[in-house]
């Protein structure tokens, strides 16, 4: 990997709540899809928005609320998603992560997957 490559990439990690409206309505949690299925994308921001308050509170750390409450595989390392380049995620999650400054953490970011908070780590 050429350095001009590696300079354009950036790396986050994640919270992902899916909902009714996901293109996946299953996870490693809810593998039938039970809770996913009857949850609103209204119910989900909310929760999302309980989570990332408290996280900038600091009343919970990004990587431990990841792993328990994120809905994608990735909660099994924090909610590290590992480096990624522009056209590896889908444009809002990728538009969400390039705007932010390392170590911030994005509003409420919506994808087909469901709805995120993002955390740039680099």
């Amino acid at each position: 990997m050429s350095s001009s490559t590696a300079a354009n990439q950036v790396r986050a990690s994640h919270i992902l709540i899916n909902h009714q409206g996901s293109r996946r309505k299953a996870s490693w949690k809810d593998p039938e899809g039970r809770v996913i299925s009857t949850t609103t994308r209204d119910a989900a921001v909310s929760q999302l928005k309980l989570l990332g308050d408290d996280i900038v509170s600091n009343k919970a750390k990004f990587d431990e609320v990841a792993s328990r409450y994120s809905d994608c595989s990735s909660a099994k390392r924090g909610g590290d998603l590992g480096p990624f380049g522009r056209g590896q995620m889908q444009k809002p999650f990728e538009d969400a992560t390039y705007n932010l400054n390392i170590g911030e953490i994005s509003d409420i970011v919506d994808t087909d997957s469901g709805v995120h908070i993002i955390m740039r780590t680099g």
